[in-house]
């Protein structure tokens, strides 16, 4: 949550150097409007934590039923790339209300991203690590920030790029918290018992 409070900030802050009518007042009110950025930031980040337990708990449910990692990998790939095709449509279509370039861009900038992270993923753990690291970079962070995208390219901006860092920072995290867990836990099961 506070990686979401401090990203959504920054992003925001500097949305609104960019763009003054970007924000809750006027750019005299920096100072609240930063409060406020951050506090929904922390928004994003509880979001975000929602998600990425929802991810688990999908991965879980769909290696018992699939039974074939590889399987559940493929699933993941394509589905990745169908979620990409179906963002770029979904804007192709509103790019009157939006602009010329945003259907292109957005899905070309989330997967690169995605790409950057998952292969620092695979790097720091096993190469089977880059799929699922794609499908939550791209389908979760595309299904969390799923209002924003029917919004304008500000509320797209300023949802998107928080989700896709509380995203990235939770995957990173991962495999070192259960390798404290597996480290901690193995430790205590050789100990002997105090009677």
């Amino acid at each position: 949550m506070a990686v979401g409070g401090v990203v959504s900030a920054i992003v925001g802050t500097t949305m609104q150097w960019v763009d003054p009518d970007f924000g809750i007042l006027d750019l005299k009110s920096t100072g609240f409007n930063l409060l406020t950025m951050a506090l929904v930031g922390l928004l994003f980040g509880a979001f975000s934590q929602m998600g990425f337990f929802s991810y688990l708990t999908l991965n879980y449910i769909a290696l018992s039923v699939l039974r074939k990692g590889y399987l559940w990998n493929a699933l993941q790939a394509y589905t990745s790339l169908f979620a990409l095709g179906g963002v770029g449509y979904m804007l192709y279509k509103n790019r009157a209300e939006q602009n010329n370039w945003i259907f292109w861009v957005l899905p070309l900038v989330l997967l690169l991203a995605s790409a950057a992270v998952s292969y620092v993923k695979a790097k720091q753990t096993k190469n089977s690590a880059f799929i699922p690291t794609m499908f939550l970079l791209i389908v979760v962070t595309l299904l969390e920030a799923w209002q924003a995208l029917q919004s304008n390219v500000s509320a797209m901006t300023f949802m998107l790029i928080p989700m896709f860092v509380c995203n990235a920072y939770q995957i990173m995290w991962l495999h070192r918290l259960l390798h404290k867990e597996q480290t901690t836990g193995s430790a205590s099961s050789n100990a002997k018992p105090v009677v």
